[in-house]
């Protein structure tokens, strides 16, 4: 069974550790003292090292585990496992020095650094290795966690979809159990075997490594019966709920006096510390923005009105923060048109009313660089959900649930839907996807991701037109 894989793999991982921990220190020690050859003054004997190093290999083991390295993975990211890795280095070399001040160590800084660099490196190749060859078996069928759903809902298939896309994460997924469907229904390549009674029979005869409970909201008071079922089989269980439209992807949990409490919606800047972060970030970042792209915008600004009547910024009124209009200001890249034809819809592909310059400048975003300007005046931000015009905003509220949510941050010049492709003339329910996600789980390390990615691939917009 898997779990006892697992348990044998982290046994592995940590004798793993632990010998790239102290290849690590070896490394550092020849780079400090053999190979660069820096000055030797202070006591820097092999013995010393050594004696210290005994502190070092179970602290960062214990650091490691506490940080989640050895906690199952499937599903996550090679990122989140990178970041698991920083974070747990960088406690480990906080707690280095601060043994070093306690104890009066006379350790080289240097050393230090080349330790922390080198262990990094290592650790990092190795995880990365390690988890493209786990993912190459999975998708050849080995390793696999054993799945039975019970519960045929919205979920349930959201959940499907995610296996089945994902073959690397390792799982299979014998089937469904459910009240309403008939045996044998089918939901792509998951059928439905019997029903929720059957449960404990299923449980007896089959060896599950994990049982994904799905239920449809309304179904909800056989939780209880089916959770009891499964713990007394010890089968790991996972809930997966009908409401996941409702909750946030990471809710935030309050606990009174053992009562867990469920906040509807977290949004991480509400809270003072972050805005202030990222509108500092917002007024750098556009300052710098405006002195880099100074003279290419000052040479489409001359082309634009060398090419065709009217001004060269065009302004439009768009719903930001808190459901305020403001103007947002872009490059002309249509002939002048009337205002009302103008917010009636959306540009079309060989849209007869976009200039010859204009068309370049949309497909490669050139014209949205003014908006450095609305960054400036605190309408917008660098990063954050694309805002609309009113007349759609009143159309979008009706028909798309949480579309208003888009209004609880300022909007940004690119976003976590526009670097996914979720630009122009493509799904809204998508773009609203990404939009509350990236509100949900703002960081200020989430918007260098954005911006990184907008760089090397967000400025080429197929679907502008």
């Amino acid at each position: 069974m898997i779990k006892d894989n697992q348990k044998a793999f982290n046994q592995l991982h940590i004798v793993a550790d632990g010998i790239f921990i102290l290849l690590s220190y070896w490394v550092a020690y020849l780079l400090r003292f053999v190979w660069l050859d820096m000055d030797k003054a202070g006591d820097y004997t092999v013995e010393v090292y050594g004696r210290f190093l005994l502190v070092v290999l179970p602290v960062y083991l214990i650091i490691y585990w506490f940080c989640g390295l050895y906690a199952p993975k499937r599903g996550r990211g090679m990122q989140w496992e990178l970041w698991l890795l920083i974070k747990a280095n960088v406690i480990s070399g906080v707690g280095f020095i601060v043994l070093l001040f306690l104890f009066k160590m006379d350790i080289s800084r240097w050393f230090l650094a080349f330790f922390y660099g080198t262990n990094l490196v290592l650790e990092g190749v190795f995880r990365f290795t390690v988890k493209k060859i786990l993912e190459y078996f999975r998708r050849k069928g080995k390793n696999l966690k054993h799945v039975l759903i019970v519960g045929y809902s919205r979920a349930a298939e959201a959940y499907i979809d995610r296996i089945l896309a994902n073959p690397q994460w390792g799982y299979y997924i014998h089937g469904i159990l459910d009240d309403k469907m008939a045996v044998g229904t089918r939901y792509k390549k998951v059928s439905v075997l019997g029903t929720m009674s059957e449960l404990s029979e299923y449980l007896k005869e089959h060896e599950y490594d994990e049982i994904a409970i799905t239920l449809a909201i309304e179904e909800y008071e056989k939780l209880e019966k089916l959770v009891s079922a499964c713990e007394y089989s010890g089968v790991h269980t996972k809930f997966i709920p009908d409401y996941n439209h409702i909750v946030p992807t990471v809710p935030y949990i309050e606990d009174l006096e053992g009562l867990p409490v469920i906040n509807i919606r977290k949004v991480p800047l509400s809270n003072l510390v972050n805005r202030a972060i990222k509108r500092t970030v917002d007024l750098l970042g556009a300052l710098t923005a405006l002195v880099v792209f100074s003279i290419p915008m000052l040479i489409v600004a001359i082309m634009i009105k060398a090419t065709s009547k009217g001004p060269v910024i065009f302004s439009q009124v768009r719903v930001g923060l808190h459901n305020k209009e403001f103007k947002m200001y872009k490059f002309r890249s249509m002939v002048v048109q009337d205002a009302a034809k103008e917010v009636s819809a959306w540009t079309t592909k060989n849209d007869a009313r976009v200039t010859g310059i204009g068309r370049i400048i949309r497909k490669t975003s050139i014209d949205e660089l003014p908006q450095l300007i609305n960054v400036l005046k605190g309408d917008m931000s660098l990063v954050g959900p694309r805002p609309e015009r009113p007349k759609f905003v009143e159309k979008f509220k009706e028909e798309i649930p949480r579309y208003m949510i888009k209004h609880q941050v300022r909007p940004g010049i690119t976003g976590w839907a526009q670097v996914n492709g979720y630009r122009g003339d493509t799904s809204i329910r998508k773009r609203i996807e990404h939009d509350v996600y990236y509100i949900e789980n703002w960081t200020l390390g989430f918007d260098i991701k954005i911006l990184f990615l907008t760089v090397f691939k967000g400025f080429i917009n197929k679907n502008a037109y």
